[in-house]
């Protein structure tokens, strides 16, 4: 094995023009796998079969690897038993049924209650900016919308007297959302203090404008959000869709149904919005270690 390792390093280096520290990763993870087929006393190549690399990748996960360097181990193996099979060494691929762990998807990031309460107020609602951020803010909390349909909120599209809004979101599909009370008082002290001055004498059919009467960007939106979470004191990191993770997790949390939560995000598939429930039972476990006396 010790041989092969270092032809097809070679080869990576020589045919491939590899950089140092790429052949250096691979040489470590085969180094490791050698180690275990010696440990299995196997000393020909063509002694590895499927169950000896499933063995082999079930000891990695035993030993707590991280998902990603098991996800790298196969992909080394792999290409280093496609390199055998190339040059004849091997008749049959050992790795040709064999699969990569998937990727788990991370949990996002979501706000307590508590830290949206103080980057709501973040805001200085003395100047006409601050009402037209405040009523951004708030309406990003209260309907969960995606940042690049906020940025597309028409005038049109808002039926406060219902309490309802509409956009245009993935796939072009619409959908109509609720929006609380103190999210439409906010937009209106903004439609009647700050609009009018940011959009003086000319015309726009977009509900948040910037300082000269056009359509916010969705990097200004990301950047006034780094503001305020930094005026709020909030250590987490935090982007506008954190605002939907916390919109999301918030009303599951306090009785929602899946469903419903789908229909209000705008998801087209119940399996994207599934993953709220494992954030909210994992802040369930998260109060019950905290405040139960024998947890």
């Amino acid at each position: 094995m010790d041989e092969l390792i270092e032809d097809y390093l070679h080869d990576l280096k020589i045919e491939r023009g590899l950089s140092a520290n790429t052949i250096a990763s691979y040489r470590l993870d085969l180094q490791e796998f050698a180690v275990f087929l010696k440990q299995q006393k196997i000393s020909q190549i063509k002694q590895v079969d499927q169950l000896t690399i499933l063995n082999f990748l079930k000891q990695q996960q035993a030993a707590g690897k991280a998902r990603s360097s098991v996800t790298r181990m196969v992909s080394t193996l792999r290409r280093f038993f496609q390199y055998q099979v190339q040059n004849e060494r091997l008749q049959v691929d050992p790795m040709a049924e064999v699969k990569a762990p998937k990727k788990g998807r991370p949990l996002p990031q979501v706000l307590t209650v508590a830290e949206v309460t103080a980057l709501l107020a973040a805001p200085d609602t003395t100047n006409k900016y601050g009402i037209r951020d405040r009523a951004i803010l708030e309406v990003m909390y209260a309907t969960g919308l995606r940042v690049s349909e906020l940025v597309h909120l028409k005038m049109g599209e808002l039926h406060l007297e219902m309490g309802l809004i509409q956009t245009i979101g993935k796939g072009n599909k619409e959908r109509i959302i609720p929006i609380g009370d103190v999210a439409i008082d906010w937009i209106n002290r903004y439609l009647n203090q700050s609009r009018p001055f940011l959009l003086k004498q000319r015309t726009s059919p977009y509900l948040f404008l910037n300082a000269h009467g056009g359509g916010l960007s969705r990097q200004s939106i990301w950047q006034k959000i780094q503001t305020y979470v930094s005026v709020a004191g909030i250590r987490k990191h935090v982007t506008p869709h954190t605002l939907r993770h916390s919109f999301a997790t918030h009303i599951l949390e306090n009785g929602a149904d899946l469903r419903i939560v789908q229909e209000l995000l705008g998801h087209s598939d119940i399996s994207t919005t599934q993953i709220y429930t494992h954030i909210s039972q994992k802040r369930l476990a998260e109060v019950y270690r905290k405040a139960h006396p024998r947890a």
